[in-house]
């Protein structure tokens, strides 16, 4: 795994700078990255989970969830009725609490617990499945974490994760988002936009920290060997994303160039739906045969072998 970020933080920095970032990014989360619990929430979780598996997820009596921020798989697999017990955990109090608002105010009930994942206060086969959703790349040590996703799995139990930066796909991400803020001042004039607000000499703590709270990127075998080395068997690391991706961040960094209020819903319209078309044309043209390693995210799954 190689680090994103220059300078040698300690474990134990790098789990207070990534709670002080998610506590002061939760209340606004939502709606920066588009997450959604309705129909459309459901399908991009259902379509993620048959992604990473290589087949229809199934449904688990007893999950947790590392990372789980403000609830987006756990909250819309409860959705899809493929769990019946779900456990949350965060490293940041301000993400679960955003979580259990969430949960309420769907009406679905889960257990949300702040922890490290390097040391679950679980005991020992106590899950059917552990998952987690951009969340790896957060976590110091990646040994240990995994070694304890393996012992907290009950013999046959999956572990799944998604949303993992691709050292290479990170890579050639940069490049549209140079080209959008390139873009950016012309972009905003045949909008009719003005530029962002700037936010002063003193920016908001999230902003500050956003920098530097990726500490990996990963290649598949990277990815592999960790899950194999904890014990797991039937690896399974593929890739997703590709020109989404690049669709995406263009029409990210053209809009955060912007005030809010003034980007118009026409081309927020045009931004959301193109997203999903070309998410389409990743799944069904290039997915099933490029190397994962090209993709700008990398999910994993694997099982615990069974007792006996």
């Amino acid at each position: 795994m190689v680090p994103l970020v220059a300078g040698a933080l300690t474990a134990e920095e790098i789990r207070d700078v990534n709670t002080r970032y998610h506590d002061a990014a939760a209340a606004a989360y939502d709606a920066k990255w588009g997450i959604d619990f309705g129909v459309v929430g459901r399908e991009q979780v259902i379509l993620k989970l048959t992604k990473a598996l290589g087949r229809p997820p199934p449904h688990y009596a007893r999950s947790l969830e590392i990372g789980a921020g403000t609830g987006y798989f756990t909250l819309n697999m409860l959705r899809a009725g493929l769990i019946d017990r779900a456990t949350c955990s965060d490293i940041s109090p301000g993400m679960l609490g955003t979580l259990q608002t969430n949960a309420r105010r769907l009406g679905l009930q889960v257990d949300a617990v702040r922890l490290d994942a390097e040391r679950l206060p679980f005991g020992d086969g106590s899950f059917d499945l552990v998952l987690g959703h951009a969340v790896l790349h957060h976590i110091p040590d990646l040994a240990r974490a995994f070694a304890e996703f393996a012992r907290v799995l009950a013999p046959g139990g999956t572990m799944l994760f998604a949303g993992e930066p691709s050292r290479y796909g990170d890579r050639i991400s940069r490049a549209p988002k140079r080209l959008a803020g390139a873009l950016a001042p012309a972009w905003r004039r045949a909008v009719g936009a003005r530029a962002a607000i700037p936010q002063g000499p003193a920016p908001r703590p999230d902003t500050a920290l956003e920098g530097i709270v990726d500490v990996h990127a990963f290649a598949p075998g990277e990815l592999q060997r960790a899950a194999a080395q904890a014990g797991l068997c039937e690896v399974r690391v593929t890739g997703e994303e590709l020109l989404a991706n690049w669709f995406g961040w263009t029409n990210r960094t053209l809009e955060a160039s912007a005030r809010p209020d003034e980007v118009p819903w026409a081309w927020r319209l045009y931004a959301y739906r193109g997203y999903l078309c070309l998410q389409e044309v990743d799944r069904r043209l290039l997915e099933p045969f490029l190397p994962a390693g090209i993709f700008y995210n990398l999910m994993i799954s694997a099982r615990k072998p069974p007792a006996g």
